[in-house]
């Protein structure tokens, strides 16, 4: 099954080609709809894809989490995607999707999975509210193949924040510091809403002014706008946004070109750009910076993400003064 997830090399130029690649994967035939629906992952966040394990379950874990594996060495969480979506199965958990994002490995359990495509941030859309709500509210994005097969991209990191201690502690973002200079406006794009709020959380710990969009593609034209009223109005662009933040995997158009976008746009000068994703290997960093990316920082950690905006936009404001 590893020969899935071989040509690393020629999955990172894909960064500023608004293209990505998904794994195909299925949770069993539903019993009430006779369907077996397709879904997807995409391959940066895949380390390798193996039959199910002998797995060791601890005492008092939730229902969907199966216990765990020793991986080389490494003890990785174990969770049931069927038991945690709900769908109403009789077939059993065949492969285990072994994921690292975040800093974080875990393994899923799902039915089997397909193959692997490539595709154009483009086809992909916001799915509708119904779409959203579907498996526990785990679909961020939905494509149609050409065989007409719907795919529905998992919110994995919400199910990273539900199952890992700590990530949407109050305690987290209480020792978050509000900024010591005031009036900043930060406009940030995020597709997931675990994500979003998160991020909503730190910034206004920060006491910081907020914009954002729900995809790249929103959000460049969002920004345009600001462009443009910026520009009737006579006043450079950073008196009404001072950074910008910005996921990579979103709809329609991906972090990589709505970053290619801005700093090529020289109404845009002088605004840092930071990269907020949860592809947090090195290689996704350098991708990042190569379309241009200030910074670059993990998801879920908001102290270090206030941390770099309070640097950043304080030290922007020293620099000016």
């Amino acid at each position: 099954m590893s020969e899935l997830l071989k040509n690393i090399d020629g999955r990172t130029k894909l960064a500023g080609t608004n293209k990505l690649e998904i794994l195909l994967f299925t949770l069993g035939t539903d019993s009430r709809s006779g369907r077996c629906e397709t879904y997807g992952i995409n391959v940066f966040k895949v380390r390798e894809v193996m039959r199910v394990p002998e797995i060791t379950r601890p005492p008092e874990l939730p229902p969907f989490v199966e216990g765990m594996v020793s991986l080389r060495g490494q003890l990785v969480p174990i969770v049931d995607l069927v038991k945690y979506t709900g769908v109403q199965t009789e077939d059993k958990p065949e492969v285990m999707i072994v994921t690292e994002y975040n800093g974080h490995t875990q393994g899923f359990l799902v039915g089997a999975v397909d193959t692997i495509l490539r595709l154009d941030w483009s086809s992909i859309r916001v799915p509708p509210d119904m779409f959203s709500s579907h498996v526990g509210g785990l679909v961020t994005a939905v494509t149609e193949l050409q065989d007409g097969r719907l795919v529905m991209l998992m919110d994995v990191e919400k199910i990273l924040a539900e199952t890992t201690a700590g990530v949407d502690d109050d305690l987290i973002f209480s020792q978050v510091k509000p900024l010591q200079t005031e009036n900043h406006t930060i406009f940030f794009c995020d597709d997931s809403p675990v994500a979003r709020k998160q991020i909503e959380r730190t910034l206004q710990a920060l006491a910081v002014n907020y914009h954002f969009a729900t995809n790249g593609k929103s959000a460049w034209e969002d920004l345009k706008r600001f462009a443009a009223q910026a520009e009737a109005a006579h006043i450079p662009l950073t008196d009404l946004i001072q950074l910008i933040l910005t996921d990579v995997e979103m709809p329609e158009m991906d972090g990589y070109i709505l970053t290619k976008n801005v700093k090529s746009d020289p109404r845009f000068a002088g605004i840092p750009v930071i990269m907020h994703s949860s592809l947090s290997g090195m290689s996704n960093q350098q991708l990042g910076r190569s379309v241009g990316v200030d910074e670059y920082v993990s998801k879920f950690e908001p102290q270090r993400l206030a941390e770099t905006l309070t640097r950043i936009l304080e030290g922007n404001v020293a620099a000016a003064a």
